[in-house]
């Protein structure tokens, strides 16, 4: 994770935690001048998480040195996640052309994550235009359509024309209960849910993100790598919490 945190006692627990979870933490930046980014969430009568977002937060500080950039190139990574809040001030954009620019070979997975009043359609269209893999979710499609200039009649004329347009190796589109819209190396595809109790959504979709890039990093194919990050989306959604606490085995 390239981030930051405060120093104060949330980014000492993130620290920790992160650590506790098998996740690198070499790249986690202490930033003195602003406190550990919070997320503060509502559920409104649709049942739909609503964020608001503490700014500025400590991440808004993060700063790819030299030798920062270096060290992740030396790492190679395979793929690069990214999102759009973190883009909103102009040295964080500039942080992410650095690290594409020192990372030449590896993938671009933007998931989109708009959050409101956290994005424009330049930065937007920016961003889209750095990707190899998109995913964004069916409520976020209309909008994400109107930033980019794109007219919204469907699913499946929507991700393909993106996939067209920016020359993606996939496009995904999230639809909660009833599963994804998939383009997949030009072939287009819908994979169904299983049924599961929500006790929140919070953290579901970034599950559905890493286990869908899983998917692809390992070679599977369109249904397979679909229906096995529905599965993880809803596990995660049946829980309390972004990250609570799950086995492979519960996918089964």
């Amino acid at each position: 994770m390239l981030t930051a945190v405060g120093e104060d006692r949330r980014g000492r627990l993130a620290l920790e935690l992160t650590a506790k979870a098998g996740v690198d933490t070499r790249f986690i930046q202490l930033a003195p001048l602003a406190p550990t980014g919070v997320a503060r969430v509502a559920v409104d009568r649709d049942g739909q998480a609503v964020f608001h977002l503490e700014r500025p937060a400590a991440y808004d500080f993060t700063v790819l040195t030299p030798g920062a950039a270096a060290a992740i190139a030396d790492w190679n990574p395979d793929w690069i996640c990214y999102g759009t809040l973190f883009h909103t001030l102009p040295n964080a954009l500039g942080s992410t052309k650095h690290l594409f620019a020192a990372c030449p070979g590896a993938g671009r997975f933007y998931d989109v994550n708009l959050r409101p009043g956290q994005y424009s359609a330049g930065l937007v269209k920016y961003l889209a235009s750095l990707a190899h893999i998109l995913k964004l979710s069916q409520e976020e499609a209309p909008e994400v359509a109107r930033l980019l200039d794109e007219s919204y009649s469907g699913r499946e004329a929507f991700v393909r024309r993106l996939a067209s347009r920016f020359d993606y190796k996939a496009v995904c589109l999230t639809r909660g209960e009833d599963g994804c819209a998939v383009m997949w190396r030009g072939d287009y595809g819908e994979y169904a849910s299983r049924p599961v109790t929500v006790a929140d959504t919070v953290g579901a979709g970034d599950a559905f993100a890493a286990a869908f890039l899983h998917g692809w990093i390992s070679g599977w194919m369109a249904r397979e790598t679909g229906e096995f990050a529905n599965r993880v989306g809803g596990l995660v959604a049946s829980r309390a919490g972004a990250t609570p606490d799950w086995s492979p085995a519960e996918l089964l």
